[in-house]
This record gives structure tokens, sequence and C-alpha cells, in this order.
């Protein structure tokens, strides 16, 4: 039968308010209840209202943690360390320019000539210590180091029959053709601190 009067109404809510203080039991009913209803609100509230979503400062934190150890091309990264990361030595990008023509120095040509007098100048009994001391005003000294095997009574020719002709020039080298009664000589000649000097030679048809 409804309640109609506001003291009746008053008399149920004494009713339920005082049901807990009846005993240790009931207490620890409505106690375990509401401990019920605050965890289920705890877990549903935050799913309904997208709070579970981490917030702005813990996405910039989380961005700038992965930022900081992405394998960069060209930097080291170690975990637990700030700071710069150490580059990469530079690679060489640039193409080496070729060398640059230009005229043959005469003074290159005249040591190419020089040189070659002095190579098919090898009478018989000539040591390779005097032979070579003729050549080392005009050799290079890694060039002497090479033509120590050389041994000079191996060597068939004996005069130089021309003028040396110019087959490449450069600033800094120059490549002549030196003909002589056993074939031609190629000789490279290039510029030192102490000069033109042969660097390298061969003999040709």
């Amino acid at each position: 039968m409804p309640i109609r009067t506001n003291r009746g109404r008053a008399a149920v809510y004494r009713r339920l308010w005082g049901w807990p203080m009846r005993s240790p039991r009931h207490l620890t009913v409505v106690v375990f209840v509401v401990a019920v209803l605050v965890i289920t609100l705890g877990i549903l509230v935050p799913q309904l209202t997208g709070g579970n979503k981490p917030g702005g400062g813990a996405a910039a934190e989380s961005s700038g943690n992965t930022t900081s150890t992405s394998n960069v091309p060209g930097t080291t990264n170690t975990p637990g360390v700030t700071g710069s990361a150490s580059a990469l030595p530079t690679r060489i990008t640039e193409v080496p320019s070729a060398p640059t023509s230009a005229p043959p120095d005469p003074a290159a040509l005249e040591v190419a000539d020089s040189w070659g007098r002095a190579w098919v100048d090898h009478p018989e009994g000539i040591t390779a210590e005097e032979w070579l001391a003729e050549l080392a005003p005009f050799t290079t000294e890694e060039q002497l180091t090479e033509m120590a095997t050389v041994a000079p009574g191996n060597i068939g020719a004996t005069e130089v029959t021309g003028e040396p002709e110019v087959v490449e020039s450069f600033t800094s080298s120059v490549k002549v053709e030196l003909p002589t009664d056993d074939g031609n000589l190629l000789i490279t000649v290039i510029d030192t601190p102490d000069g033109w000097r042969v660097a390298f030679y061969e003999q040709v048809s």
C-alpha cells in the first residue's frame, strides 16, 4: 500500500538508515556493498568517458623518447644516455677533377731527353750502382728503387735516335715518347718540389 504522508515516509527512511546500525553483521554487509559500487564505478566511468587515453604530456614524452632512441642514419644512440649523437665520418661526394691540360714545359722535355740518354749509356763493365748514379739526377726516389732490379747489360738500346715527342701534357705531368736504336721509350715526367723528374717508363715498339 503506497505511503501517502510525510510522517510515514520519514519513518521508512529512519528504518532504512538505522538498519546497518542494528548489528555488526548489517554494517559489514553495507560497507561491502558500498565498496563494490565504488570499485565498479571506478572501472566503468573512465571507459565511458575516455579517461584511459594518455594525456598530451604523456604522448609528448613518449614521442620525445621515441625520437631520441630512433635509429637515424648517421647517428649513434646509447640507451639511457642523453645528448647529441655522434655523427659518422663525412663521405667524399665530389669527384676528383681531371688533370688540366697545358703546353709542355721545355724543362720537362729536357729532363726526359737527358734521362733517356743516361738510360742507354751502359758500356760493358758498368755496374748497376754506376748506371743508377747517372740516372739519379733525373729520376724520382721511388722510380730509382724500382730500377735497382734492372741489369744494365740486359738493355739492348745503346743510343737515342731522335727528339722526345709529346704524347700527353698537363700542368703537373708530361708523357713523351723517345726513340732509341732498340725501340721507343714511353717516359712519364712529373713536377716535384725538386723539379721535373722521371716517375715511370716503359719500352714500346
